[in-house]
């Protein structure tokens, strides 16, 4: 495909992924404001602490075979129907052996009702079983309109379910209900858009072995990525009261929707882009060029976005969900400095899995598994605040390892990276420090919490300008070419 095809694909792919990332976020921020006024911390505590279980059980029923679909140049039909029916069948024996483990887990979380909760909650992998080859199907094809539409579909119908049952006092089962009815509606707009390719449940699965050796080390790491993302919670869930860890569920639950809404934009576009490039021949030097773009766009909003959530947390809280939930305030500030740089960690995997090195992939993310848990332990008896700080602190520096081991793929050098992101992320934090102290004298939240949001908004515009930051002059020409 020739250059400037793949560059209007991918502009084009970034706009339809903003517009998901984007329309996902506003309209979970709506619901999560309603549940969570509706709700208490420990209705959320009870739902949150299973979080781990029902990712990993996610992870293992997809195996990592939609990165290899996406990985193939072609992929056949015979491919997706291949994992289609692996998909069915592991995720029919994982949720009978959780089904059975819920015990289990009542016992350590000591709360009796997630016997019961456990068991209708892991009905959500089972189900989403059946679209994830479609899912795979739709991100390789660049099909990001129909998945906005699709994830802005699911997030009403479900959003509306689980207010609806909040309503009508079913606690903690509402957020239970939510997340079945928003799998369920994912797989229907997924059935309705990929015509192309319908499943068959048949057992042919050479071309599952064939995408195996790759598969399977990536499935090791988004274990241990998930492992990774829900690890303070296990921890708090067996250390602290539930209320406590409802505390901690809601500030990690908007601290994520914030980066994801950058690592998503960016995030569903950067392998099928990078492996095009590279299938291109165009060499190291035009995926170090493409590369480097999607970083500087990456850090471009998400430095500004994090910080800036930061710098209005108490205020965004106290006007959202209430005084009830002041308690993930600090928390949420700790967790979205860290969360400014998650998105560049996506970034990286991409680039790893892109390259074929699934290999580099899983090894990095074991090594920060293990690092993050012995570091979290270690400050356990200084309290959560502490443990948030310093896991918060070990996400920013591991990106050090990721880029020595990752930017050798493509020539990406330590200076590419410092002039990429550091000027973003300096910009930022001169921007929020301005606010802060331009904004002391307002002493309504009502008024504070919009003053703050328009005045970053104003002053990091303008510094962008004044800096003549390249990355913005392209995105502004994007803008209006789309408007003519």
């Amino acid at each position: 495909m020739p250059e400037t095809s793949l560059k209007e694909r991918t502009a084009k792919g970034l706009f339809w992924g903003a517009m998901n990332s984007g329309t996902t976020q506003v309209l979970n921020l709506v619901i999560g404001i309603f549940l969570a006024r509706l709700l208490s911390p420990e209705a959320y505590g009870i739902v949150g602490v299973l979080a781990i279980f029902v990712a990993i059980a996610g992870d293992l029923q997809s195996a990592g075979f939609t990165q290899a679909l996406i990985n193939i140049r072609r992929p056949a039909p015979r491919d997706y129907n291949s994992v289609f029916s692996f998909n069915v069948l592991m995720s029919f024996i994982i949720y009978a052996l959780l089904f059975l483990s819920a015990p289990l887990i009542a016992c350590f979380f000591r709360q009796p009702c997630l016997v019961s909760v456990s068991r209708v909650l892991f009905l959500t992998f089972f189900i989403s079983s059946l679209g994830i080859a479609h899912g795979g199907y739709m991100i390789k094809n660049m099909m990001n309109k129909e998945i906005a539409i699709i994830g802005a579909l699911a997030l009403v119908c479900s959003g509306a379910t689980g207010i609806t049952l909040a309503l009508l006092g079913f606690s903690y089962w509402s957020l239970v209900w939510q997340q079945i009815a928003y799998i369920c509606v994912i797989n229907l707009g997924r059935y309705y858009y990929v015509k192309e390719w319908r499943p068959r449940l048949t057992l042919d699965f050479a071309p599952v072995r064939q995408m195996a050796p790759f598969a399977l080390r990536i499935l090791v790491t988004k274990i241990i990525n998930t492992t990774s993302n829900n690890i303070l919670t296990v921890i708090f869930g067996r250390l602290f009261p539930i209320r406590q860890v409802g505390n901690y569920s809601q500030a990690f639950k908007w601290d994520t929707m914030a980066n994801s809404l950058i690592a998503n934009t960016v995030g569903q576009l950067a392998q099928p882009v990078l492996v095009e490039s590279r299938n291109n021949g165009n060499g190291n030097n035009n995926g170090n060029h493409v590369y480097r773009k999607m970083i500087r766009f990456t850090a471009f909003l998400s430095m500004p976005l994090m910080l800036g959530l930061s710098l209005v947390a108490r205020e965004f809280i106290l006007v959202t969900i209430g005084s009830a939930w002041l308690g993930c305030v600090p928390l949420l500030q700790v967790l979205c400095v860290g969360g400014a740089f998650m998105p560049l960690h996506t970034m990286y995997q991409n680039l790893a899995i892109s390259s074929g090195r699934s290999d580099l992939f899983m090894w990095l993310n074991i090594a920060q598994i293990v690092l993050q848990t012995v570091i979290i332990l270690a400050f356990a008896p200084y309290g959560m605040h502490v443990m948030v700080t310093a896991y918060s602190l070990f996400i920013i520096l591991w990106l050090l390892p990721w880029h020595f081991y990752t930017g050798r793929l493509i020539g990406y050098r330590w200076l590419d990276a410092v002039r990429d992101v550091v000027p973003f992320l300096a910009v930022a934090a001169i921007t929020m420090a301005a606010t802060y102290f331009a904004t002391l004298a307002i002493e309504n939240i009502y008024l504070l919490l919009p003053a703050r949001i328009l005045l970053a908004a104003i002053i990091y515009y303008a510094l962008m300008k004044l800096f003549g930051a390249q990355i913005m002059k392209e995105c502004e020409r994007f803008l209006l070419k789309r408007k003519l």
